[in-house]
């Protein structure tokens, strides 16, 4: 699994912490999960987690002698920002948006339609047609 933004370490320990509950887990934890499934350091483990404490993608606090880590964001605001990365670096963005809605099933669809109404409610600004 790759996550668009992280090596493959990275984003498998994103997406453990992602599905965490509760939403935090120490570099031991995580350790014995990834080592049930592969071979993997323990160091590496730690390593990849200190690296992504220090990129900002996760905060700690000490917890006994261990930090326990959570992300910043969640997965849902990650992909967000992703895709508002690729809008505003994809060309025209009204012809980016254009093509994505196109592609949206009937679904995704009024899922946008139910997100733009909460939004224009929330701002007070009706849609822009």
């Amino acid at each position: 699994m790759r996550v668009r933004g992280f090596g493959e370490l990275e984003a498998t320990v994103m997406a453990r912490v992602w599905d965490r509950d509760p939403y935090t887990i120490t570099v031991r934890e995580l350790f014995d999960e990834l080592a049930a499934e592969r071979r993997i350091a323990y160091t590496t483990v730690m390593s990849t987690m200190d690296n992504l404490h220090a990129k900002g993608w996760l905060d700690r606090e000490k917890d006994g002698r261990a930090y326990r880590y959570w992300a910043v964001m969640t997965r849902e605001e990650h992909t967000a920002s992703l895709m508002r990365e690729a809008l505003e670096g994809g060309g025209r963005p009204e012809l980016v948006l254009a093509h994505f809605v196109e592609q949206m099933d009937a679904e995704a669809s009024e899922g946008l339609r139910t997100a733009l109404r909460r939004r224009a409610k929330r701002t007070g600004k009706p849609n822009q047609k």
